[in-house]
């Protein structure tokens, strides 16, 4: 099987020796979920790099970004794009926080600055459904999230999995072939620790502090990779 990571930011320089940068972090991740070799592409769409056919892989992973998918830049427009198109060929898409948001942003939903703010640390949503690729089952889903935009309307044909009152939109997929999530399973607890800190003085000591102190929360990083890899495989 082959994946390929649609890179759309960079880990921060100094954060990328120990902690390395985005697409190796989602290689890592599925790889230890999969019990198959995945063979990987990575596509730096932020600098207009993408397959030279769509189908060239299985499947696709849009990753996080800093940026908004309602910026105004060219490299977004055109991953929107590319979004459309993947959606049309049926090609497997998993989209994670900034790629959960775009996919809604292409496809007929929106995506906004959130009222609630930032959120930072270890989130839990819960799942109102389940599909047969999410095994083992879990009735909830903890995971760290980095966000300060929602999705805040999904797309007509998409179908919500998972809720929170902190994020309602927190998962949701499309057919049978795409899926989304506000979290992030490829982040470690100290790398979010890292972003918490370099931020500390815009998410205020109250959110600061909650979120610091969620890091002592147990996560399902595992399992949500264990179904992403299914999704993709299925």
């Amino acid at each position: 099987m082959k994946v390929g990571i649609l890179q759309a930011d960079s880990v921060m320089a100094q954060f990328e020796h120990e902690f390395g940068d985005y697409p190796g972090m989602f290689q890592d991740v599925l790889s230890n979920a999969s019990s198959r070799d995945i063979e990987f592409a990575v596509y730096d769409v932020e600098h207009e790099q993408y397959p030279n056919q769509i189908d060239e892989c299985h499947g696709y992973v849009i990753t996080g970004s800093r940026k908004s998918v309602y910026d105004d830049e060219p490299w977004i427009h055109r991953l929107r794009d590319y979004v459309v198109a993947l959606h049309k060929a049926r090609i497997k898409l998993v989209g994670i926080c900034f790629g959960h948001q775009i996919v809604a942003m292409a496809l007929g939903g929106n995506t906004e600055a959130a009222d609630a703010g930032w959120g930072v640390g270890v989130h839990e949503s819960h799942l109102i459904t389940s599909k047969p690729y999410m095994q083992p089952p879990l009735s909830s889903l903890a995971a760290i999230v980095s966000h300060k935009d929602q999705v805040t309307h999904l797309p007509d044909d998409a179908e919500l999995l998972a809720t929170s009152d902190f994020c309602p939109n927190s998962m949701f997929q499309i057919q049978e072939h795409i899926l989304t999530y506000q979290g992030h399973p490829e982040f470690c607890k100290g790398y979010s620790r890292a972003l918490m800190d370099m931020r500390e003085d815009i998410l205020g000591e109250e959110v600061y502090r909650q979120g610091v102190d969620s890091l002592n929360k147990d996560m399902h990083s595992e399992i949500l990779s264990k179904w992403i890899v299914q999704f993709i495989e299925a």
